[in-house]
């Protein structure tokens, strides 16, 4: 039996001070101090941090990375192989400050996979992110190699991303939580006799991992999921910041490492454990470049499933195009093997709503959720004031955005005005499980 503790300190604002601390619900940050901080990693050539609120006319774009302040009492690394060395997650107490993150933005340069928050107005209520008051590290980095590519790994700006939620959640190391979310995960074992009759569900993830070459997917304790080949978790390790997001996938269908922090499908699972189901971990897939990998893959997962005796899966994939082959290979091998398993993704039907939704379909994926339409066209209004810098939406080559377009001209307008396609709203899509779009039948 694994128990995973984590004290929650609910945020209120965030203030720049003469101390960085945690008082009363403020979190105040001496800016000189975090600056340098993040300055240690020589590849990082200039850094500002700045601080976007719900409500504010505030415009952030290009967003590489956000996490969760956190820190865990007992000294180690809160991203285990990445911020510290490699040690087990999933059990101890970790303290969590609630309603921020801390977000990795371009100073000068986008690529594929950033993407856009709105705090204001129309676009706000299209990402969770949006709601959260964000303290921005807006840095430009030396990484010359990679300038001029669409595809970056952003190292420094992404591991920035990670080292300040870390520095940030030691101020409430030594104090009391407003509240304490507790996780225990029994495995195959230990179950009373109800929760035992009750049907065996497992949470099928598949993280980005399709880029061969190193630097641009999700990692797990440090390790590059491209080298992974599918297995049973605790799903607290994945709460517990055992995994972190990559740089490569459309922005709105990306799962950042604040989503890894907090997985709502995860949580939900815990909810009805005991109650209507016997949740019995994750099945920890991976997403593949070659047919005959996808195909292996989907063997693993329904050996697994088999194995561990499954009822029921939920399959969910951090991306579209092709990985939608190893989502829905997946999901028919499942059924293959008498597990009831239902999907959750989102579609790619075009702008105008017209095209089939995923890459390959089976007529065994026959429960499907969809988080929505990654080609949806939005208009938004300019925004006081930019994190960041907006040409990027049009110059740099984000998945959502486009320099210029016969019919609709560029992405980008004179009077600050964007027009862009969902894509490129970072995690907008909420694979991770709270999404706020709901499906309206005509």
């Amino acid at each position: 039996m694994k128990k995973l503790e984590i004290g929650n300190f609910h945020v209120k604002d965030v203030v720049f001070g003469d101390e960085t601390k945690f008082e009363n619900g403020i979190l105040s940050i001496n800016k000189e101090e975090a600056e340098n901080f993040i300055r240690e990693d020589e590849c990082i050539t200039e850094v500002e941090i700045k601080i976007a609120r719900p409500g504010e006319r505030i415009r952030i774009v290009p967003i590489k990375e956000a996490a969760e302040p956190r820190v865990r009492l007992d000294g180690r690394s809160v991203f285990p192989g990445v911020t510290g060395k490699v040690e087990k997650a999933g059990e101890g107490v970790l303290h969590a400050l609630k309603g921020v993150s801390v977000m990795g933005v371009g100073m000068h340069m986008g690529s594929f996979g950033d993407g856009l928050v709105d705090m204001f107005g129309e676009g706000q209520k299209y990402t969770y992110f949006g709601n959260l008051i964000n303290i921005c590290i807006i840095a430009d980095t030396n990484e010359d190699f990679e300038r001029h590519e669409q595809q970056k790994k952003n190292r420094a700006i992404r591991l920035a991303t990670h080292k300040l939620a870390e520095y940030l959640g030691k101020t409430v190391v030594d104090k009391t939580p407003e509240d304490v979310e507790e996780y225990v995960f029994e495995g195959l074992a230990c179950k009373d006799e109800k929760t035992d009759s009750l049907p065996r569900v497992a949470l099928v993830m598949q993280p980005q991992s399709q880029m061969e070459a190193m630097g641009y997917n999700d990692l797990l304790y440090g390790w590059d999921l491209n080298h992974f080949v599918p297995t049973y978790m605790n799903p607290n390790e994945v709460l517990d910041g055992a995994i972190i997001s990559g740089s490569f996938m459309p922005s709105s269908s990306k799962w950042a490492t604040y989503d890894m922090q907090n997985f709502p499908i995860i949580k939900e699972l815990y909810k009805e454990h005991g109650k209507t189901i016997n949740f019995i971990g994750v099945i920890m897939s991976n997403l593949n470049v070659s047919l005959e990998q996808k195909e292996r893959s989907a063997i693993f997962v329904s050996n697994l499933a088999e194995a561990l005796g499954v009822d029921a899966a939920i399959v969910t994939e951090e991306g579209y195009g092709n990985p939608d082959t190893d989502y829905v290979r997946v999901i028919a091998g499942l059924e293959d093997v008498s597990v009831k398993t239902v999907g959750i993704s989102n579609e790619a039907t075009g702008r105008d709503g017209a095209s089939q939704p995923l890459v390959v379909l089976d007529e065994k994926a026959d429960a499907l959720v969809s988080t929505g339409n990654v080609s949806e066209l939005i208009e938004l209004e300019a925004a006081d004031e930019v994190f960041g810098e907006l040409e990027s939406l049009g110059r740099d080559g984000l998945s959502g955005g486009w320099a210029d377009d016969e019919k609709l001209g560029p992405s980008v307008r004179e009077n600050g005005s964007i027009i862009m396609e969902n894509n490129a709203m970072f995690c907008g899509d909420q694979i991770a499980g709270w999404s706020p779009k709901t499906m309206k039948g005509f």
